[in-house]
C-alpha cells in the first residue's frame, strides 16, 4: 500500500550515456538511475577518455579528449550494452576495438547484425582474439536491412550514421520507447533523425554534434514490476512519475486479470483483487508485451485461478526462473519455448536462486506473495537494473531486507 516514485530507465539511460562520445563538450544527464550497470559504463567511458562527475542522479559527461579506442576484456564481459560503444568510436575516431560483451544468460544476442550494418555504413570489421576491430577512412550513409528488430543495434547504427556522409535508412528498426528517447537526444544534439518509433528511420548525417543537457525517461519495465506486485498481494499503489504510454501491452492484459488500473497523467494506480483472472500471453518485440515483463506475469498466473498459457518468442533461455518458482509451489510445466502455469492457492517461501535481472524481480514478487520466508542469493543480478527495490518495497509494507551473506 502507499505510493512509489519511478526511476529513470536503464536501457534507455545506457545508451544515452554513450551518445556523449560523439560530442566533444559537456553533456549533463539528470534522473539517471544508481544502478550496477551505469557504473559499468561509466567505467567504461572513463576508461575511453571522458571526465564524468556524478552528483546525485545527475551525471555530467565530457568527451572532449577521447583518445582511446579500445574497450577491454575486463569493462565489457559484465554487460552486453558495452557493445554501444563501437558505433560511436568509429564515428568519431574512425577505428574502435570492443571486446565481445557479456551479460545475462537469457539467450544468445548474436552482434553480427551491429557488424554487418557498419560494414554498410564503409567500416571494415575483423574479430580476433574476442575483439571486434573495426576501421574506416571514411563513412558514407546506406540503406541498412535488419533481419531482426534488435534494440542496441538499432541504436548503434543510430550512433554511427549521425556522422556518416549522406543519407542512411534502417529498414526493421527496434520501436522501443528507450530508441524514440535516444533518437531525441541525438536530435537535441543537431542530428537529423526522422521516424523513431517506427519501423523505418531515416538519417541524414551532420559534421558534428553539440553537447546537450537532457533528461533520462521512466523505466517502464520498474513500473511494470511494481504494477504486478499490487495486482498480486491484493495492494492499492500510486505510482508516481512514470509513462503509461509506454506500457499499454501490460496495462492492456493486466486489466484483464480483473485488476483495477486507473491512469492519471504520468501516474498509475493499481489495485489489486481477490480472484486474479487467468490470461494467455506472448511477449513480443516493443509495442508487444515486453520480454522484460514475462518472469514478473508468469509469478502473477502462478497464483490465478485457472490455466495460462505463456509463449516466449524473443530469447530462449527466458525460462530459467521456472525452476526456482516451482520450489516455491508453482505448477508450471515447460514444452518449448512455452510455459502452461496452473494457478495454486499459496505459494511457500523457500531459498531460492536469481539466475538473470528479471528473474530476480520475479522471485522477489514471488517472496511478497508466499507463506513463510523467502531468501533470493545472488541479487547482484538485481542491482544491475532496479534502484533501491527492497527498500522501495519496504516504503509499501514489505518485510524485506538485504543481508550480507
Amino acid at each position: 500500500m502507499g505510493e512509489v516514485s519511478i526511476s529513470g530507465a536503464k536501457n534507455a539511460a545506457l545508451p544515452i550515456l554513450v551518445s556523449s562520445l560523439l560530442t566533444d563538450g559537456l553533456c549533463t544527464f539528470s534522473n539517471v538511475p544508481n544502478l550496477k550497470d551505469i557504473e559499468s559504463i561509466k567505467l567504461l567511458l572513463s576508461h575511453l577518455g571522458a571526465k564524468i562527475e556524478t552528483d546525485g542522479d545527475v551525471v555530467k559527461i565530457d568527451a572532449g579528449n577521447i583518445l582511446n579506442h579500445e574497450a577491454p576484456y575486463d569493462l565489457v564481459r559484465k554487460m552486453r550494452a558495452s557493445i554501444l560503444v563501437l558505433g560511436p568510436l568509429v564515428a568519431r575516431l574512425k577505428k574502435a576495438r570492443v571486446s565481445l560483451p557479456g551479460g545475462c544468460a537469457i539467450g544468445a544476442r548474436p552482434i553480427n547484425l551491429h557488424l554487418k550494418a557498419l560494414a554498410c555504413l564503409g567500416a571494415s570489421i575483423e574479430l580476433k582474439h574476442g575483439y571486434v576491430e573495426a576501421y574506416a577512412d571514411k563513412l558514407e550513409g546506406s540503406e541498412i536491412y535488419l533481419d531482426i528488430a534488435t534494440v542496441t543495434g538499432t541504436e548503434n547504427i543510430m550512433m554511427t550514421a549521425v556522422l556518416a556522409e549522406g543519407r542512411t535508412v534502417i529498414h526493421n528498426a527496434a520501436r522501443e520507447p528507450e530508441i524514440v528517447a535516444l533518437s531525441d537526444v541525438l536530435n537535441k544534439m543537431g542530428a537529423d533523425i526522422r521516424g523513431a518509433g517506427t519501423s523505418t528511420i531515416t538519417i541524414i548525417g551532420v559534421s558534428s554534434l553539440n553537447p546537450v543537457s537532457v533528461s533520462i525517461i521512466p523505466d517502464r519495465i520498474e513500473t511494470g514490476t511494481f504494477m504486478i506486485a499490487a495486482a498480486l498481494t491484493g495492494g492499492d499503489i500510486k505510482i508516481s512519475g512514470c509513462e503509461p504510454g509506454h506500457l499499454e501491452a501490460v496495462i492492456h492484459k493486466l486489466g484483464l486479470t480483473g485488476t483495477i488500473i486507473k491512469i492519471d497523467g504520468k501516474n498509475i494506480r493499481v489495485q489489486g483483487i481477490d480472484d486474479i483472472a487467468s490470461v494467455d500471453l506472448k511477449t513480443l518485440p516493443y509495442p508487444g508485451f515486453p520480454t522484460d515483463m514475462q518472469a514478473q506475469f508468469m509469478v502473477l498466473m502462478s497464483v490465478a485461478g485457472g490455466l495460462s498459457l505463456i509463449s516466449e518468442t524473443v530469447f530462449e533461455n527466458r525460462f530459467i526462473h521456472v525452476s526456482e518458482l516451482k520450489r516455491m509451489g508453482a505448477d508450471i510445466t515447460i514444452a518449448g519455448n512455452s510455459a502452461m502455469v496452473k494457478g495454486v492457492k499459496m505459494l511457500s517461501g523457500a531459498p531460492v536462486m536469481a539466475t538473470d535481472l528479471r528473474a530476480s524481480a520475479s522471485l522477489i514478487l514471488a517472496g511478497l506473495v508466499a507463506r513463510g520466508k523467502t531468501e533470493v542469493n545472488r541479487i547482484y543480478h538485481l542491482d544491475r537494473g532496479y534502484e533501491s527495490l527492497e527498500k522501495k518495497f519496504a516504503g509499501l509494507g514489505a518485510a524485506i531486507k538485504r543481508v550480507k551473506e
